[in-house]
Order: C-alpha cells, then sequence, then structure tokens
C-alpha cells in the first residue's frame, strides 16, 4: 500500500513537473500576481534569452523520466539542480509558496534515496 501511494506522489510529482516545463513555452498556466521580488528576478533571468527555455526543457524531460519507474532514478537526477534552484528562489524571493516548493523537494530527495542502493553501484 505504502508503495502505490508513493508511485502515485511521484507521477503527480512528474507530471507536474513535466507540465511546467511545457509552461515554460506556452504559458497556458497562469501562474498569479508575482510579487515584486519575483517579477525582478524573473526579468532578470528572461534578459538571458535561453535560460528559462533550457529549465523547461530540464524540466519536461525530468518530469517524463519520474513519471515512468524504471527511470525515475536518472529523472530525480535530472531534476535536482533545477529542484534546489526553485527552494532557494522561494525561500529567498516568495516565502509564501515555500510549501509546495518544500513538498517537491522532498518528493524529489525521496526518489533518491530510495535509490541510493543504485547510485552506490555506479562508483565502482
Amino acid at each position: 500500500m505504502k508503495e502505490k501511494i508513493l508511485n502515485i506522489l511521484f507521477i503527480v510529482f512528474g507530471l507536474f513537473m513535466a507540465n511546467s516545463g511545457i509552461n515554460k513555452f506556452t504559458n497556458h498556466m497562469s501562474m498569479g500576481e508575482p510579487s515584486a521580488a519575483m517579477q525582478e528576478l524573473f526579468g532578470h533571468l528572461m534578459a538571458f534569452g535561453w535560460l528559462m527555455p533550457l529549465v523547461g526543457i530540464v524540466e519536461l524531460i525530468g518530469g517524463v523520466l519520474i513519471v515512468i519507474p524504471k527511470t525515475r532514478l536518472i529523472g530525480a537526477i535530472t531534476l535536482l539542480p533545477i529542484m534546489t534552484g526553485i527552494l532557494l528562489t522561494h525561500i529567498v524571493n516568495d516565502p509564501s509558496s515555500m510549501p509546495m516548493a518544500i513538498v517537491f523537494f522532498v518528493l524529489n530527495a525521496a526518489i533518491l534515496v530510495m535509490g541510493r542502493n543504485k547510485l552506490c553501484e555506479l562508483k565502482s
């Protein structure tokens, strides 16, 4: 039962990340009115031109990999830098929306902890 619940949570997490990645290109989801600090931050990030599409591609690929059980660990590794950035961004710039970022970071970390034996095999 515990495994089925975790599997459902991981699939929802993967679908959310894939959807977030697609949203970087299509703007189909409204994120609400961001705080002034977040608007300033995203203004600077958008100035690069290539950074947000890259984040969107990584979110999409990582999300799809997490949905597939056999590739879930690779998806979590792929998303770890993105999730760290999301968590730090919310801690520094918008603490009001931090609970959701914490939940997704914990789900990503749980996948990594559950697959730690496979990761240990890679170092030999």
